[in-house]
């Protein structure tokens, strides 16, 4: 009875299956099912054909433009895992000082479960914002996430609810954040698209990018923190044991659902990448983001508008030739001098397709493109003359606002030149310099005569 008990009990029994979608292969085979999906920017005509990669979905994001050089399933949705934190503490870093303390309370500690990722911290215990920063990104900590949280909006919810308000607001789409650290949650999805675009503001603030790329860091026993120790992360690009040229720093990610997720910075001559892998087998999360960067700084280029754009120098006729109301007082119209554009190998950018915007703020932007693919955008800015004011839309400007307070000195010397040669030809046509003429004498003797006889006659 007991040994027929227990095969009942085992029979109707079901041990968990993560991935289940993905049928009985194994993780090696679906990653080997994950390569040969296509990378939707083979598509592109002239484009540089990308490395097959065993990830879910990937992205190679040119920072300073936000051109994407790379995609595959950029959009689709998916488990982010810790890679999550890079949202959480780009809201910290701008939403409050590096100095100021959190307490971590028994919610933000006892709430994660048990075995998850950690550095130990317990309730009570207080850390100042940059160490914590230094716990989520390079002991990738749960608890300490949910600290931050709570001392910057208050309690976690509060602060899920400014994660997903941020995310909108730089951009994203396909992204819904239901916790601070990435834990398993059906509804915390996000894109490699979103991550990439959280990644250009997160690696743009300079603490950030500095704490995302640090091996290792060691936390002093204080008053207010019991324990002395080191943490390192777990990013074999940052800590150097599969090198990464120009590696900035970068966050990683793992759950059972999600697989392995990476988030990478790098730069390499003046020019700055995003990479995010989804959905890998390690330690493929490395290789192929080494292989991703190379291929992005192998086969596009940084160039700078102004250095090389001929087609709209001078400005004129594009934006016409009657800004200059004294005629050669220098151009009015210029390019952002720091703007550029991603190029591929071997185009050059007279090339590339434009299109003027008037309006934004500014007197127009020209945007590059190739094939519908954006590479970036530059402004048209006013020198300092002038002041070239757009309307909205695609209507070019009918105006141009002089600032006066460098017009008007101008102006008033030129009447005050005016005057000065009016009052002189008057002068020398009414005065004589060097004595009267021949003709004028004789013209003078002839009215005193007649003017003599005219007296005469008048007497008799």
């Amino acid at each position: 009875m007991w040994l027929m008990a227990v095969l009942v009990f085992f029979s109707g029994w079901t041990a968990p299956v993560f991935a289940a979608e993905e049928g009985s292969d194994t993780l090696m085979e679906q990653a080997q099912k994950r390569r040969l999906i296509p990378a939707q920017s083979d598509e592109i005509p002239g484009w540089p054909d990308g490395p097959a990669i065993t990830a879910q979905a990937a992205i190679v994001m040119e920072a300073d433009t936000g051109t994407v050089l790379y995609a595959k399933n950029i959009h689709e949705q998916l488990y982010p895992a810790s890679t999550t934190k890079i949202l959480t503490c780009l809201l910290a870093a701008e939403e409050s000082s590096m100095t100021e303390e959190v307490t971590f309370s028994e919610t933000a500690v006892l709430s994660i479960p048990p075995g998850s990722s950690s550095i130990g911290i317990d309730p009570g215990e207080m850390l100042t914002m940059e160490q914590a920063l230094y716990g989520i990104l390079v002991g990738s900590a749960n608890e300490v996430a949910n600290g931050v949280a709570e001392h910057v909006s208050g309690s976690i919810p509060a602060f899920v609810e400014r994660m997903n308000k941020r995310a909108k607001e730089l951009g994203c789409a396909d992204s819904h954040f239901a916790n601070t650290n990435g834990l398993p949650d059906s509804t915390h999805v996000t894109s490699a698209y979103d991550l990439a675009v959280i990644a250009r503001a997160f690696f743009a603030h300079p603490v950030l990018a500095r704490i995302a790329g640090t091996p290792s860091f060691h936390f002093s026993q204080t008053a207010k923190q019991k324990d002395d120790f080191t943490i390192r992360t777990k990013n074999k690009l940052v800590n150097g044991e599969i090198p990464c040229e120009g590696i900035i720093g970068g966050k990683t990610g793992y759950t059972d659902l999600a697989r392995e997720t990476l988030v990478t910075c790098a730069e390499r001559d003046g020019m700055r990448l995003i990479c995010v892998v989804l959905k890998e087998e390690s330690p493929a999360q490395f290789t192929d983001t080494v292989t991703l960067l190379d291929y992005g700084f192998h086969n596009f280029r940084r160039a700078v508008v102004a250095e090389e754009e001929t087609r709209f120098l001078p400005l004129e006729p594009e934006f016409s030739s009657s800004f200059d109301i004294f005629g050669d007082s220098g151009q009015i119209l210029s390019f952002d001098p720091s703007a550029g554009v991603v190029l591929p190998a071997g185009i050059d950018i007279g090339e590339t397709e434009t299109a003027i915007r008037y309006g934004d703020g500014v007197f127009a932007c020209i945007d590059y493109s190739w094939h519908g693919v954006l590479l970036g955008s530059v402004q048209i800015r006013g020198n300092a003359l002038g002041e070239p004011v757009g309307t909205s839309g695609d209507e070019a400007p009918d105006m141009v606002t002089i600032r006066l307070f460098k017009v008007m000195p101008v102006v008033y010397g030129a009447a005050g030149l005016f005057c000065l040669v009016a009052w002189a030809v008057s002068f020398i046509r009414s005065y004589h310099f060097g004595g009267l003429s021949r003709a004028e004498r004789r013209r003078y003797r002839r009215e005193r005569r007649n003017r003599r006889k005219e007296g005469l006659h008048l007497s008799d």
